[in-house]
């Protein structure tokens, strides 16, 4: 399985690092994903979706020392709640650095989950940059669990779908926790 793995690294890598937008298993559902710094791929992700630029989506981290790249300061409850997680978190930052402002929020917030998932780790890390992570399902569509339910209009314009099986153990959406500027904690999902 590592060598199928390693195979697929290799070409979704080449796909994202020439501005493409693949289809991809993450560890909660299946995601289209592209190049977080690069602002025609976001854009043709929007475009997939059929989503409004107005709803940021967040970026896929392969270690939590990343943030340090892409965050003006990262704050010590991010550590903790990482710690403590017990399935896949978003976490919401402020200030954010080095990222498409097509992905960012208010106060250049933006979300960054770090992954458990083998070949998103390991495309992230060949990548060097976060990769974008949205459902890969039209806006207002239920999300997809399986490649076999994402809608054939998304299959149809992305530049790859990546042949592995999900693998995902948790199977739906990612908690989603917001660090205020205050230093307060809010819940979102």
């Amino acid at each position: 399985m590592i060598n199928i793995i390693n195979k697929e690294v290799e070409k979704a890598a080449k796909i994202l690092s020439s501005g493409g937008v693949i289809v991809y298993p993450t560890d909660t559902v299946w995601g289209l994903g592209c190049d977080a710094t690069n602002e025609a791929a976001i854009k043709n992700i929007y475009k997939i979706k059929q989503r409004n630029s107005s709803n940021p989506m967040l970026c896929l981290l392969n270690h939590s020392s990343m943030l340090e790249k892409y965050l003006t300061s990262v704050p010590k409850q991010s550590r903790e709640i990482l710690e403590k997680a017990l399935s896949p978190t978003t976490i919401i930052y402020n200030h954010s650095i080095n990222i498409s402002k097509l992905l960012t929020g208010e106060n250049d917030s933006i979300g960054f989950r770090v992954v458990d998932n083998e070949f998103c780790k390991k495309i992230i890390k060949k990548l060097g940059k976060p990769i974008v992570s949205t459902s890969a399902n039209l806006s207002g569509e239920p999300t997809a669990y399986n490649v076999k339910e994402i809608n054939t209009k998304i299959l149809k314009q992305v530049d790859y779908v990546v042949n592995l099986p999900s693998n995902n153990s948790y199977n739906k959406a990612s908690s989603i926790i917001k660090i205020n500027l205050d230093g307060t904690i809010s819940k979102i999902r």
